[in-house]
C-alpha cells in the first residue's frame, strides 16, 4: 500500500503516519478505525465548501446556497471524489467487508473521505484541511452551473417552463411492470402547449416521473429554440425509454398475426 501516492493526490503529507492509518481503517477492521475523524470532517467539510460558495456565489440568496451545499457534500459527491483519489486501494477493510466488496461501496468510501479531512485538520491544521477541500471542489465548481445543480429533473422543467408562461407538465401512471416487491412504473409526461408527449421508467412512480422529466425538458428546450416544428417527428416510446437509460419492454406479437399464423 503506497500511502505517499495517496498523500501526493491529496496534496498533503502527514507528519502523524498513524492519524492517516486511522483515517483509512474502518470498524471492521480493529478496534481502532475512523468513526470519530469521519464526525469531525463532515464539520470541517460542509464549514469550508459554505465558504467557498459564500465567496463565489455573491448574488445566490441562502436558499440555493443550501441547495448546492448539501449537493456537494452528500455521499453520491463525496464518492465520486473518493474514486479519483482511486481511495479504494488504500481501505483497511476486515475480512467480511473485503469479501462482500466494501472497497466499492459508496458510504464507506465517503466516508473514509471525510475521515481523512478530519485526520489533516488535527495533523496540521485548518489550513491545510481547507485547501485539499478546495482542491476537490473549485475544479468541480468550474464546470457546472449553481443554477441547476442540485435540482431534479421535474424542477427544472417546471422552471423551465414557468420562465416561458407555459402551463406545467402532466403526469400519468401509464402501465405498472414486474411483480409487486419489484415493480417499475411506466410514466407520461405531457406538455400539451409544445406539443410533447414522452415516456420514462423508474422503481417508483417518483423515479418513472423523474425520467420521464428529464426528457420532456430536453424535448421543450428544443422546441422553443426551434419553434413547433422540433416536436412534430417525436422518437417512438420504447425508443424514449431506452434514452432514458431504461430498458424497455418486449413487444408482445399482435393478436391478428398471431391468428393469421395458425
Amino acid at each position: 500500500m503506497n500511502l505517499q501516492l495517496l498523500q501526493t493526490r491529496l496534496g498533503y503529507t502527514f507528519q502523524d503516519a498513524g492519524l492517516l492509518q486511522q483515517a483509512l481503517t474502518h470498524r471492521s477492521h480493529s478496534s481502532v478505525h475512523n468513526e470519530r475523524l469521519e464526525f469531525l470532517g463532515d464539520s470541517i467539510l460542509n464549514c469550508v465548501v459554505a465558504s467557498i460558495l459564500y465567496d463565489r456565489y455573491l448574488e445566490i440568496d441562502e436558499g440555493d446556497l443550501s441547495r448546492l451545499r448539501a449537493n456537494l457534500v452528500k455521499q453520491q459527491s463525496l464518492f465520486e471524489i473518493a474514486q479519483k483519489l482511486e481511495l479504494s486501494q488504500f481501505l483497511r477493510l476486515g475480512e467480511g467487508e473485503l469479501k462482500s466488496g466494501g472497497f466499492r461501496r459508496p458510504s464507506i468510501l465517503a466516508d473514509t473521505l471525510e475521515a481523512l479531512l478530519g485526520a489533516i485538520f488535527l495533523d496540521g491544521g485548518f489550513e491545510p484541511a481547507r485547501a485539499a477541500i478546495r482542491s476537490f471542489y473549485i475544479p468541480i465548481l468550474d464546470s457546472v452551473d449553481p443554477q441547476t445543480l442540485g435540482k431534479d429533473a421535474k424542477t427544472l422543467l417546471q422552471e423551465f417552463l414557468q420562465a416561458k408562461k407555459i402551463s406545467l407538465p402532466l403526469y400519468n401512471v401509464i402501465a405498472t411492470h414486474g411483480a409487486a416487491h419489484s415493480q417499475e412504473f411506466e410514466i407520461e409526461c405531457l406538455v400539451p402547449k409544445l406539443g410533447i408527449q414522452v415516456f420514462g421508467r423508474g422503481g417508483s412512480r417518483r423515479a418513472g416521473e423523474q425520467a420521464a422529466a428529464k426528457l420532456a425538458l430536453a424535448a421543450a428546450e428544443l422546441a422553443v429554440q426551434k419553434g413547433p416544428a422540433a416536436t412534430r417527428k417525436s422518437k417512438p416510446r420504447a425508443a424514449q425509454l431506452k434514452l432514458a437509460g431504461i430498458a424497455t419492454v418486449q413487444e408482445q406479437p399482435a393478436p391478428l398475426a398471431k391468428a393469421a399464423k395458425q
